[in-house]
């Protein structure tokens, strides 16, 4: 497949990942756009001052902890660069919280800006690399 068509599948299996993120069905499973090796790396960010790395248990795990702190998570994509088999987006996030956090309270949102780094290998995602900016909470 030539490259532009290649950065446009995989664009749009970008965009399907973060629909299927935004879901708050138990069943909706993101891992099946992951390959069994996938690597997200998380840069320190203000929830994750050390930053983190997680393989494809460890996304799971997350997913699942994560059901109970946030829920209707909104992804906005705003802008999208795609060549070959990477995909580079800013991304406009907000969740609803189930649990204080700082000065906000159960219900608020959350709201952050992401850029997300993902390399695609025969229609999986094998690396993802998040550079979180969360607003002041």
């Amino acid at each position: 497949m030539p490259d532009g068509q290649r950065a446009l599948a995989n664009v749009d299996l970008v965009r399907r990942y973060f629909t299927l993120l935004e879901s708050d069905d138990p069943a909706a499973d993101p891992s099946v756009f992951f390959a069994p090796d996938v690597e997200q790396i998380e840069w320190p960010n203000r929830l994750v001052p050390n930053g983190a790395r997680r393989d494809l248990a460890a996304l799971r795990e997350g997913r699942a902890r994560g059901r109970h702190v946030i829920c209707n998570q909104r992804f906005a994509i705003e802008n999208v660069v795609a060549v070959g088999d990477e995909v580079a987006l800013e991304v406009a996030w907000s969740g609803q919280l189930l649990v204080p956090l700082g000065a906000l309270n159960v219900g608020d949102h959350l709201r952050a800006h992401f850029a997300v780094f993902i390399e695609v290998r025969d229609g999986k995602i094998v690396k993802q690399r998040n550079y979180d900016c969360f607003d002041p909470f």
